[in-house]
């Protein structure tokens, strides 16, 4: 048996293949044999070691020196070690992007381990009789699971790996003899985002934004009766919820309020299971209506009072994704976008000279749909590019003075062409005594936007986007 290194420190290097970490583990020695922290969590997140959450353990004996096995670049991460004996190890970035086909070798004993990205190929030849080769991974194996490997032939000319015993003399599987050669090898797509509710307000803007991500309509995902199966979850990093029951009068019915659980608790409920299960970075949409509006504004910290249905659900459904260790929580208000929104109605009744009866001492801005979308964007790109923004809750609105919905229809109406009635100003108390069974809305709707500017993100000003918006639907007019 080869020669371990006794009581090192714990240290890692970096390779030339992004991502992928060798570490050095202390191993103490005496005359009954040795001991090592083979996997320790704390200390090697501390060192740059991504949050594995590993849910199997796998052990390969290799009776003979020679055994070679691989290369296969599988869609889960895998952190190698070795129980007893040598190998010599070969990987090669099989992953989509400028570092394709990298090559990095190292020998590696129980003094020394190796954390492999998703789709990074991994080969190894045992140096010793007896060699035992283990290795966590963070997604169950299973038989449908192998459609998504990559493959290259261990004897690939490009990557020119430099094996210690030539092949020829190797115990080889037929397989791995007949992988494809570098240049015909398909590499492997990243994970993808995939967007739930894709056919929502949100949804809709979401899917401009990020046009290459998947979706699932609210339609599909509200039906299932077991969302979990939904889709092969291993090929998504960042799931999206933009699926929402967003009838806030309608939620104070029977039928109404158990509709609204179910699609804004259980269902995200749900969806925070997966997103623990498969380390997916969950971005969930929250609102303003889980403030009772009596603070004349409100930042990311601010307890939930919720004062309807509706705004129970919501923070509710904050609680639960609090829980998932890579989630942002998107809080916005008075959402305008694609459908029949607040400023449509507006232009509806001016259109037709109507005189509307708007509330006026409720305060907010509006938040147009493409803009939140922009703003989810350049998070799922810092994600994507390996520098995260910090994880957690985020106010996110159009910037500029707060106004009132019916500051907001008189600003519609003067945006017409012809001669218009004018918007009738009227209270909360008074919209509530003309509409007994409408939601108790809060006052003050007005969310602090400091956190989101610190991120180097500005929102715009809802007047000029309101401008844009009224311009890009003229053909309401």
């Amino acid at each position: 048996m080869g020669e371990i290194a006794f009581s090192k420190q714990l240290k890692v290097e970096q390779t030339p293949i992004p991502g992928m970490l060798l570490f050095d583990l202390p191993v103490h020695g005496d005359p009954r044999g040795w001991f090592k922290e083979n996997w320790q969590r704390a200390k090697m997140t501390q060192l740059g070691l991504p949050e594995l959450g590993p849910v199997q353990n796998n052990v390969s004996f290799n009776a003979q020196l020679g055994v070679t096995r691989g290369i296969h670049a599988e869609p889960w991460d895998k952190y190698i070690s070795i129980g007893s004996g040598r190998i010599f190890g070969a990987w090669v970035d099989l992953r989509e992007g400028e570092s394709f086909g990298t090559v990095f070798t190292a020998e590696l004993d129980p003094s020394k381990a190796i954390f492999v990205p998703r789709g990074v190929g991994n080969a190894f030849q045992a140096l010793e009789d007896n060699t035992v080769y283990m290795y966590l991974v963070n997604d169950h194996w299973s038989a449908d699971s192998q459609s998504l490997y990559t493959f290259l032939n261990l004897a690939d000319e490009t990557a020119d790996i430099q094996w210690p015993i030539p092949l020829v003399e190797c115990e080889l599987s037929e397989k791995d003899q007949n992988h494809p050669r570098l240049k015909d090898v398909k590499p492997m797509k990243p994970r993808n985002v995939l967007i739930t509710g894709g056919d929502t307000v949100i949804g809709k803007a979401l899917r401009a934004a990020l046009p290459s991500a998947d979706f699932i309509d609210s339609s599909e995902l509200n039906t299932s009766t077991d969302i979990g199966e939904l889709r092969a979850w291993r090929q998504y990093d960042i799931i999206i919820n933009a699926n929402a029951y967003m009838k806030v009068d309608n939620a104070e019915t029977p039928s109404g309020r158990e509709e609204a659980w179910r699609e804004n608790v259980q269902t995200v409920t749900d969806l925070a299971r997966i997103a623990n299960e498969h380390l997916i970075t969950l971005i969930h949409f929250s609102s303003d209506y889980i403030f009772d509006g009596t603070r004349s504004s409100y930042d990311e910290d601010a307890a939930p009072s919720p004062i309807n249905t509706f705004g129970q659900t919501k923070a509710a459904a904050d609680a639960v994704v609090a829980t998932v260790p890579r989630h942002y929580i998107v809080r916005t208000a008075w959402l305008i976008g694609e459908g029949k929104s607040f400023i449509d109605n507006m232009r509806q009744y001016s259109n037709d000279g109507l005189s509307p009866r708007v509330v006026d001492d409720q305060t907010g801005r509006p938040t147009f749909a493409p803009d939140l979308a922009e703003f989810v964007a350049f998070l799922v790109k810092n994600l994507q590019n390996g520098t995260p923004a910090e994880y957690g809750t985020y106010n996110f609105t159009n910037d500029g003075a707060p106004t009132t919905w019916a500051k907001l229809a008189a600003q519609v109406f003067a945006a017409g062409e012809s001669d218009l009635a004018p918007v009738t100003p009227i209270t909360t108390d008074e919209y509530q005594v003309e509409n007994p069974d409408a939601a108790k809305r809060p006052i003050s709707n007005v969310l602090q936007l400091d956190k989101v500017k610190l991120l180097g993100f500005t929102p715009k000003n809802w007047e000029e986007e309101l401008k844009h918006y009224i311009k890009g639907n003229s053909h309401g007019k």
